[in-house]
């Protein structure tokens, strides 16, 4: 990691000495990790890159999720997104049979997220690193409070969609003003509980009529 990566754009609106003092903190254990020959995802240049596809000022939509994918060559920066080549992973499967459910979507064989993102969408994780074959295993590296700030930052500007999938995800409610952005909540899309909820909640189509009332353009799910 090289905190020199950071998008600037997201400087300014969460704190330069802050983004500059946490991600210090951080890179200096992934380092230390690094040296004991552990494998990290996504690779170095996509760690922000949730960040780089949209700036503060234009970002419509946040997915949160819980941190990246932990097999090789899954994770690529964005949330419950893998590359093309990349066969899809379960959660994301299960976004896709929802999305045919709620607006006739057909069902994407590519899992690459990034045409949403460039619709403004932040598709963010809470954690945006992760050791090969140990989900959850940066939890407690710091990179909570970075996105916690993103979150709380983005609710202070206003007329956002939070989208929260799962327990994780709805940790973070209470870091969000209801007064001046909405809120989406549900069971997590993966297969141990997409069933418990997910699967009906007809999100996509419930952020396309918010967007509309509140006068911005629906997102384009359709993957191309």
């Amino acid at each position: 990691m090289n905190i020199l990566n950071f998008p600037d754009p997201w400087l300014e609106p969460l704190g330069k000495a802050f983004c500059e003092e946490l991600l210090s903190e951080i890179e200096t254990k992934i380092l230390k990790l690094s040296i004991k020959n552990s494998k990290i995802f996504p690779p170095n240049s996509s760690i922000f890159r949730a960040l780089e596809v949209v700036d503060f000022a234009s970002v419509k939509v946040l997915i949160l999720g819980q941190d990246p994918y932990h097999g090789l060559g899954q994770a690529n920066g964005l949330s419950f997104s893998v590359n093309k080549e990349i066969k899809i992973p379960g959660s994301l499967k299960n976004i896709f049979l929802e999305l045919k459910n709620d607006l006739n979507i057909p069902i994407s064989e590519n899992g690459d997220l990034t045409f949403w993102a460039n619709q403004k969408i932040l598709l963010l994780n809470s954690v945006l690193t992760v050791e090969e074959s140990k989900p959850n295993s940066h939890k407690k590296l710091g990179w909570d409070k970075l996105t916690n700030r993103i979150i709380s930052k983005l609710s202070e500007r206003g007329n956002m969609i939070f989208v929260l999938w799962g327990n994780s995800a709805q940790t973070k409610i209470n870091l969000i003003d209801k007064n001046y952005n909405d809120i989406l909540v549900a069971p997590h899309p993966s297969p141990l509980s997409a069933y418990r909820g997910f699967f009906g909640c007809k999100h996509f189509s419930r952020i396309n009529k918010i967007l509309v009332k509140n006068g911005s353009r629906e997102i384009d799910w359709n993957l191309k």
